[in-house]
């Protein structure tokens, strides 16, 4: 009998915490990486965007953060070690994809002379990695 119970113990689950939320494992995010490549916001003033608007607004500015480690491909790998090995040597190459945007935003916002401004492809609406 002792051998018995041994058994049942050791296919007992433990028990489960009830402040922890229950997620099946198919319903489960996938997390990115804080250093994947994604969309970030910050509020701004438009006058220190520095384009020239006297504007006090404040508007939401969305930029692109990140690397591209993850999306390199048989180029990127290529054209690094052809550039390592001094077979290319121009420092204007990149041997990466970087995160830009991949689609913009319009921003409208007034100005000190009360006039509707508006700037297209300002802020980014979506980022990927490019190249």
């Amino acid at each position: 009998m002792q051998e018995e119970d041994i058994q049942q113990n050791r296919w007992r689950r433990s028990p489960r915490d009830p402040n922890s939320p229950r997620t099946s494992r198919r319903n489960r995010k996938k997390t990115k990486s804080s250093r994947d490549c994604h969309l970030e916001r910050k509020e701004m003033r438009v006058r220190d965007l520095g384009l020239g608007y006297d504007s006090d607004e404040i508007v939401l500015f969305k930029y692109c953060v990140g690397t591209c480690h993850s999306a390199r491909k048989n180029y990127d790998l290529a054209l690094k070690a052809l550039m390592d090995n001094g077979s290319i040597s121009d420092k204007r190459v990149s041997s990466h994809p970087c995160c830009r945007p991949t689609r913009y935003e319009t921003v409208s916002f007034m100005d000190t002379q009360t006039t509707w401004q508006t700037i297209r492809w300002l802020s980014a609406a979506n980022c990927s990695c490019v190249g």
